[in-house]
């Protein structure tokens, strides 16, 4: 089932358009404190129904909070929100239609995992005959079924986060909230587990709410990314567009790596000159005297520096080589520019030249990949760590 187009979110902070569509979550302003700290800034977003949408952002940033309110366990100090068009506000979770899976599975070790399953319904006095068909269809969703009899302890991470998953969808709920549930698995089974619940997703069309601070996740799982800082939305939209065209310094060093430039910005507004290179990017951008330029890993060049011909004016610059690393797929160089600067550039590994530390090496990259910031855009508030200088 395709993923529905994309909505666009008033970037005013206006409150969302209402949608009466099962499945559908709006959030009109939400705020919520606790004691003197403001860990929701009326944050409005619309969901609408069978998307995929992310909650990204660091620790503290508010996205769990949002999520805690939508399932019922936290209440908003004002704002409202309305699960496929009526507001839940004074609901209780156990009455929303939306049921939520955390990093904890929370399975009982006492019950199979056919029980497991079974205890929502079971709360809800559903019928032993239609009890026992969702139960094994819910199994089947998560290709569990031939584990119903044994207990949680007998399985593997990854084969009791299917069942926490299972009796989440048991109950057919019109939206499914996950909080970074996959945070506790290793790198390698996370990964398959991300590739199932987002086919998972498109199979049952459900609206899923996932909170991670994982951007490779939200990158590659979302249909919609929300990316967060101080408890409002820095930028919503695909991965493509929060990843090729971030809105700003935050979400730029937040989603991926970055090498970060500042200095004058030229009469044009299209170039940033730094103590050590002149970064110009393919347009006007900047219109303050000071900025910054950012320039991803991926997209700059390195070849060992022969010193005949000068460097080039812009987007090129010289050093040492400090460090390689292997990553699999890609190799990693740590550059040194100058005492108080050094660059991390990724290449294929196909592509890859070889070079040794203490090599010189010439650095490039095209200005059509050079993003433009103000100096005040706070690149650190997104976790940006320059590299290291040894």
């Amino acid at each position: 089932m395709p993923a529905p187009a994309p909505t666009t979110t008033a970037p005013d902070g206006t409150s969302p358009p209402p949608s009466e569509t099962p499945g559908s979550v709006v959030l009109d302003r939400i705020s919520k404190h606790y004691g003197d700290q403001l860990a929701v800034d009326a944050l409005s977003l619309t969901v609408d129904p069978g998307q995929f949408i992310s909650l990204l952002g660091p620790s503290g940033c508010g996205k769990t909070t949002t999520l805690r309110m939508i399932a019922g366990f936290e209440h908003p100090d004002s704002g409202d929100i309305r699960v496929s068009g009526r507001s839940v506000l004074g609901t209780p979770a156990y009455r929303r239609d939306v049921n939520t899976v955390f990093q904890a599975y929370a399975l009982f070790p006492h019950l199979s995992i056919a029980e497991n399953v079974a205890y929502g319904l079971q709360q809800r006095n559903t019928p032993k005959a239609e009890l026992r068909e969702r139960v094994s269809r819910a199994l089947d969703l998560v290709q569990m079924r031939r584990f119903a009899d044994r207990r949680p302890t007998q399985l593997s991470g990854g084969q009791q986060q299917r069942i926490a998953l299972a009796r989440a969808l048991v109950n057919r709920p019109a939206v499914l909230l996950l909080d970074e549930p996959l945070g506790a698995l290793d790198r390698q089974l996370r990964e398959e587990m991300q590739l199932e619940l987002k086919l998972l997703q498109a199979r049952l069309g459900i609206t899923f709410v996932f909170v991670t601070h994982d951007q490779g996740e939200a990158l590659s799982m979302s249909d919609r990314i929300a990316v967060m800082r101080d408890g409002r939305i820095e930028q919503l939209a695909d991965a493509d567009t929060i990843y090729s065209r971030p809105a700003s310094a935050y979400v730029a060093a937040f989603v991926g790596q970055q090498n970060f430039f500042a200095g004058d910005v030229s009469e044009d507004g299209s170039a940033v000159s730094s103590p050590h290179v002149l970064v110009r990017a393919a347009s006007s951008a900047l219109s303050a005297a000071r900025g910054q330029a950012a320039v991803r890993p991926e997209f700059i060049d390195i070849r060992p520096d022969a010193g005949v011909a000068p460097t080039p004016q812009a987007n090129a610059v010289r050093g040492s080589l400090l460090g390689v690393a292997h990553l699999g797929e890609t190799m990693q160089y740590l550059v040194r520019v100058a005492d108080d600067q050094s660059l991390i550039v990724r290449r294929p590994t196909f592509a890859a030249p070889v070079l040794s530390v203490g090599d010189a090496v010439l650095c490039t990259w095209p200005a059509e990949h050079v993003l433009l910031f103000p100096a005040d855009d706070d690149a650190s508030a997104g976790g940006y760590v320059p590299p290291p200088t040894l």
